[in-house]
């Protein structure tokens, strides 16, 4: 099993994921926007360039997202970060200074009592982060 975050934007769920493309250095191995769906007519032609999925390859690991469909509320991310854990703590400044570019740090990326650095941020699309380099055991 593998559990993958999901987000949701409001959008700017493509501008989000060329961002995180560059600060994660991962590859966009998909994306669908919503004129590229079944019943596009229907949608507003101002969000038929919005996304309907997109999927950013990281390694081993997989970030999606889509923008949220015009026909229901958006509400922003809340109450969930995504994590990052890492072993390299220099790769893990350089992704923290990456993501927080026009964001807002909450925690900076520093020594803590459980980890040899760890940081909060909530980036420039609203996406709160935590960046988690691990003590060694």
């Amino acid at each position: 099993m593998q559990l993958t975050n999901y987000l949701i934007f409001n959008g700017q769920a493509e501008a989000a994921f060329k961002f995180y493309e560059k600060c994660l250095r991962g590859k966009i191995a998909m994306m669908m926007r919503f004129g590229e769906g079944p019943g596009c007519e229907q949608m507003p032609a101002e969000n038929r360039d919005w996304l309907m999925h997109v999927r950013l390859e990281i390694g081993d690991q997989v970030l999606m997202a889509s923008d949220c469909p015009p026909d229901r509320p958006y509400d922003g991310i809340k109450g969930c970060s995504v994590s990052i854990q890492i072993h390299d703590k220099a790769e893990g400044e350089r992704i923290f200074n990456a993501l927080k570019e026009n964001g807002t740090v909450q925690m900076p990326y520093e020594k803590t009592f459980w980890a040899e650095r760890f940081g909060m941020l909530v980036d420039q699309f609203g996406v709160p982060w935590m960046v988690n380099c691990e003590k060694d055991q």
